[in-house]
């Protein structure tokens, strides 16, 4: 049987066309039993080379919000000193009972009676500082009875009297400002705000005590 120049190049594209086929079959199944094979957590190589230790270490130390121009510097300059001013003026506000350098949780005047309530009456929780420097102090004395009973005595009994003061003092603001504010939204947390101001120090508290102990106090309302 004869086959004419047509027929032979029929064939022959019919055999190339599988050949090819066949090869990418073959190399997309070898390169998927290498991955296989390898252990977990390889990880394929990316195509570009590993930066080398110096150049990573001073891409770290380069600052993320370097400003590129002198105009850029000079405002973040600005920005700085702004702040500065501003956390300044706050530290000097704020003991001299200027209402516009407070925190967030002394504005109003439910907070403000708070702070009166707990300032014009002397508590044993304002001690609560020195008390504990003494404690630590006297567990350093080589008696050990004397620590025991500091231990299990003293501390227990100064910790329970502390607690029950809180209770009372919180209780009470809440009673009292539920009476002279119904409707203002700052009540929620006065108790709890009225038992740690009375845990600090009188001359450390902030904002600085406006009446003494023994000094009648009054809602203000505004």
């Amino acid at each position: 049987m004869k086959l004419g120049p047509a027929t032979l190049e029929d064939v022959f594209r019919r055999r190339s066309t599988p050949a090819s086929e066949e090869s990418a079959v073959a190399d997309s199944a070898s390169s998927e039993a290498t991955e296989a094979t390898q252990p977990k957590g390889y990880t394929p190589k990316k195509g570009t080379p590993t930066p080398k230790r110096r150049e990573a270490e001073k891409n770290l130390r380069r600052p993320l919000n370097a400003p590129q121009t002198r105009k850029e510097a000079y405002r973040q300059y600005r920005e700085r000193r702004a702040q500065e001013t501003a956390r300044s003026a706050q530290r000097g506000g704020a003991p001299k009972g200027e209402e516009r350098y407070f925190r967030p949780q002394d504005y109003g005047p439910v907070r403000a009676y708070a702070r009166d309530f707990v300032d014009s009456r002397r508590s044993i929780s304002e001690f609560f500082l020195y008390f504990s420097l003494a404690i630590i102090v006297l567990l350093f004395l080589p008696v050990p009875e004397f620590q025991v009973l500091v231990t299990y005595a003293v501390w227990p009994a100064m910790m329970i009297t502390i607690v029950a003061e809180g209770f009372y003092v919180g209780n009470r603001i809440k009673k009292q400002v539920r009476e002279h504010f119904p409707d203002d939204p700052t009540i929620r947390g006065v108790g709890m705000y009225a038992a740690m101001r009375q845990l600090q120090v009188r001359r450390l508290r902030l904002p600085k005590p406006r009446v003494k102990p023994g000094d009648p106090i009054s809602p203000q309302k505004r």
